[in-house]
């Protein structure tokens, strides 16, 4: 069973999660904003958008895969009664936690910057990401234990021989593109509470597992080959950008996804994986930060946007404040009040916590969803 820390997986997710916040307030200066529930700022900045489109097709997939790559680890040293309560406690619980008390902040934000009257409904928002993984562990756990009891077994050799070729990850992506075929999602990265980001994630999470079971062999695959999936990717992206105005037919989407995200697997093998005191905070940081970012968000976008200065530097002052308030409530709060972190998915013993710090948990990749 594969024992190494695998600090790269840790800064993939750190990075995934970053993206996601500077891809949320991109939103903002986009003029169909408010169709999905975004406070819409009155200039637009739509350039930003282009580079948007490149990572909103793999940027949710490869949080997925990761995710899944870090119930293997989880799994090492628990039976399943013990993974599924550790797993309740740090996603099922921020999760309906969330849905009451966290999602329905930014929806109150904007009514009050619309001027809208003020009402109170729980819903997912974007914690929908929360409560597909849970469901992805019952659903996955018997046969994930299965593999673990068979390690020997023929299909993890055939398994590893086979992500040892170039061809292996890639055929993964067939996987996808049937989904893509089948499911027909209206737009690809619409994945948020919809079937197709269901199944999309569903795949993603269990070959992340897979990956991570099937030993060195993948890993040294996207390593040695990882400038030609990034070189096929960003072929893809060129013809879904000229040909197609960046919304391709999902099949074609499905392999450039999956593309970036085993030469992104292969970068961060190369480039990633060492210990840092750095990695250490904000691999705990990043799921709480998750679970509040839209709220603070939203508060900046409520105080920024309606200042008389130039577009970018509203888009510059949101990013900055929506940094700072996550870290300023992560340190100075959710840290430090002992009966908030298990909301927010923080072990819940905060002195047990700092004794072992992260090396146990984070930088073994048994991450927190």
């Amino acid at each position: 069973m594969t024992t190494e820390r695998r600090y790269d997986i840790d800064w993939l997710r750190v990075i995934a999660i970053a993206l996601l916040l500077i891809y949320h307030i991109a939103i903002i200066f986009q003029p169909w904003a408010m169709f999905i529930g975004f406070i819409k700022s009155d200039e637009f900045l739509e350039g930003l958008w282009k580079p948007m489109t490149m990572l909103n097709v793999w940027r949710i997939p490869l949080l997925f895969y990761v995710s899944g790559m870090g119930l293997y680890f989880a799994m090492r040293k628990r039976n399943w009664r013990q993974l599924l309560l550790e797993r309740t406690k740090r996603i099922l619980l921020p999760f309906l936690f969330g849905i009451v008390a966290i999602t329905t902040l930014h929806m109150f934000i904007f009514q009050l910057y619309y001027n809208m009257p003020l009402g109170y409904f729980p819903h997912q928002g974007h914690l929908w990401f929360l409560g597909n993984i849970f469901v992805y562990v019952l659903l996955l756990l018997p046969f994930f234990y299965y593999l673990k009891k068979h390690e020997n077994g023929r299909f993890k050799k055939g398994l590893s021989a086979f992500m040892g070729n170039p061809v292996g990850p890639l055929f993964i992506s067939l996987f996808f593109v049937v989904e893509a075929v089948v499911v027909k999602p209206q737009l690809f990265a619409l994945y948020a509470e919809t079937w197709h980001g269901f199944f999309n994630g569903l795949l993603a999470f269990l070959f992340g597992y897979l990956f991570v079971y099937s030993g060195k062999h993948f890993w040294q695959t996207v390593l040695k080959w990882r400038w030609l999936y990034l070189g096929f990717a960003a072929f893809l992206f060129g013809v879904r950008y000229f040909m197609y105005d960046t919304e391709a037919p999902g099949y074609l989407t499905a392999i450039e996804s999956n593309c970036w995200i085993f030469g992104v697997f292969g970068l961060g093998y190369k480039y990633l994986n060492r210990p840092s005191k750095t990695l250490n905070y904000l691999s705990q940081a990043a799921y709480p930060v998750y679970i509040i970012h839209m709220f603070v968000l939203y508060t900046g976008a409520l105080f920024i946007l309606p200042l008389e200065i130039p577009i970018l530097l509203k888009f510059i002052g949101i990013t900055a404040f929506t940094g700072m308030g996550c870290f300023i409530i992560h340190e100075f709060v959710l840290r430090r009040i002992g009966f908030l972190r298990p909301l927010f998915g923080l072990k819940w013993n905060s002195k047990k916590s700092e004794k072992v710090k992260t090396s146990t948990s984070n930088l073994n990749c048994e991450y927190k969803e």
